[in-house]
């Protein structure tokens, strides 16, 4: 989740110059903040990213930089809960915690975005702090590398506490039941890829159950951008734009769909839709 602000006067990157990134090369923040602009017209992203990265400025060069790690991972929690960055408990699911400008600009949001924040303060404060895509609840690792400390786990929503195992095992059974075991591989770093796809799915979501098919569509358009040759985000797009009356991107998404996936239970199903939207309607005829 690294990455540097464009500097003043160099053009930003589109999002989908930025889809086109290696994922070393994919700047999450960045990539938050152009998502925000979809919502935003006159958003300044730049601005934006400067923002960002200035509160973890007095972290910047502090003395704790010898400390141990848990250390100067308790300064960055408090400096993000000094900032008043909390959890939005209260309406988890208001698009606007998915928009980077507006949870900088109320301090509230849902665990990814709070973990872009904590990542950018962590950032400045010269931590390795990376996200984790962990099932059902965003949280940060942060490592240091040549060093023999083991990675701490944050979870930003949570005020920024660190996560031991305990913890970490009842978020994971909330979401996945009882029965659920913690694995490392729940622990591994998400890529910048990853972690945009998911805050898009979220923003999605969000959008589509609130009846904003229109601003859903752009979200998981974001989405098929990142990850093109993904059926199942091709067959989300396809349905939304069935919802909106965009048929031809609807039918090049489900022509791409059987492509991909040739022995997929549901080509039937896809190929009879298909035939529906070859058929001309009355408006064409017209």
């Amino acid at each position: 989740m690294t990455g540097t602000t464009p500097g003043r006067g160099r053009r930003l990157p589109s999002f989908d110059e930025l889809a086109r990134l290696e994922d070393d090369e994919l700047d999450v923040a960045l990539g938050a903040a152009l998502v925000a602009r979809d919502t935003y017209d006159a958003l300044d992203v730049q601005a934006l990213l400067r923002e960002l990265e200035s509160l973890g400025a007095p972290l910047a060069g502090a003395a704790s930089a010898g400390a141990p790690l848990r250390e100067r991972v308790v300064a960055v929690s408090h400096r993000f809960t000094s900032l008043g960055f909390r959890a939005n408990a209260d309406d988890y699911y208001d698009p606007k915690n998915s928009l980077l400008s507006d949870v900088l600009a109320t301090k509230v949001g849902i665990p990814i975005t709070l973990s872009i924040v904590w990542c950018a303060i962590a950032r400045t404060a010269g931590l390795v702090a990376r996200g984790i895509a962990f099932p059902g609840h965003f949280l940060v690792r942060v490592d240091a590398p040549g060093t023999t400390d083991s990675p701490i786990v944050v979870d930003p929503f949570g005020a920024g506490r660190i996560v031991d195992d305990a913890a970490a095992t009842a978020l994971l059974r909330r979401s996945l039941g009882d029965g659920a075991q913690l694995h490392p591989t729940l622990f591994a770093p998400a890529t910048s890829r990853a972690t945009l796809v998911r805050l898009l799915t979220n923003l999605e979501s969000t959008l589509a159950k609130r009846g904003e098919h229109a601003r859903a569509f752009i979200a998981v358009d974001r989405i098929v951008t990142l990850v093109p040759d993904s059926a199942r985000m091709l067959r989300e797009r396809a349905a939304l734009a069935l919802s909106i009356g965009a048929s031809e991107v609807a039918r090049a998404d489900l022509l791409r769909v059987i492509e991909l996936e040739p022995q997929a239970p549901d080509v039937p199903d896809l190929e009879a839709r298909l035939a529906t939207l070859a058929k001309p309607t009355k408006a064409m005829l017209h």
